[in-house]
């Protein structure tokens, strides 16, 4: 049978306290996910057992370089753990910046020279032809068994910046049924509509069902 992270959350579940290594080094992805899961994981960084290189993702879809981190920490340490990947999908733009969303304005990662460049491609793009989504994937291996779950946040580009919450392209990602950006929403507002939320939850409740 199969329970979703709802009915777990109504009922008393013993502490499993399982270990996670989450793929990155993005801290803010990190502050994130323990929010979303809770008490019931202890999350790990790569850094925390030694490796403080970047994490690889060197393919052209998103599920692909989310299932290549995955894969890279698990051979490294042959722990389980979960990557994520994720994109801004323009309309617009016919979906870029999509993969590359991380480096669209070139290396190394500069997410305010990202939404510099973003809002330069849709200079004179009205408010309701800039739709748009972030898609993410997160990929989890567990005792070597591969899993995807992916996320998707429906919205509009803003004009113009606004907001100093979040990170990435939220202060200027404009949720579908809202008049805000994403980056002035607190984490848990954002964790219950965003799309690393959606992923995240299907995750987690996979986890407890595979208790």
């Amino acid at each position: 049978m199969f329970l979703s992270l709802s009915t777990f959350s109504r009922i008393q579940m013993p502490q499993i306290q399982k270990t996670l290594i989450f793929a990155t080094a993005n801290h803010n992805k990190l502050v994130e996910a323990a929010k979303l899961i809770g008490d019931t994981f202890i999350l790990q960084l790569p850094a925390d057992l030694g490796y403080t290189n970047d994490v690889p993702e060197t393919h052209e879809t998103i599920i692909e370089n989310a299932i290549e981190k995955a894969q890279f920490i698990w051979d490294m340490f042959g722990k389980d753990c979960f990557a994520d990947d994720t994109g801004l999908e323009v309309d617009a733009l016919n979906g870029a910046p999509g993969v590359r969303s991380a480096r669209y304005a070139g290396e190394p990662k500069n997410p305010v020279n990202n939404v510099k460049r973003l809002l330069h491609e849709l200079e004179g793009v009205p408010y309701e032809q800039r739709t748009a989504r972030f898609r993410c994937v997160v990929a989890l291996l567990e005792n070597g068994q591969l899993s995807t779950f992916e996320g998707i946040c429906e919205g509009h580009i803003s004009l113009e910046p606004c907001g100093e919450l979040g990170f990435g392209y939220d202060p200027v990602f404009v949720p579908q049924g809202m008049e805000i950006t994403m980056a002035m929403l607190t984490i848990e507002e954002k964790n219950s509509i965003s799309h690393r939320g959606k992923a995240m939850d299907k995750l987690v409740c996979h986890l407890l069902n595979h208790q």
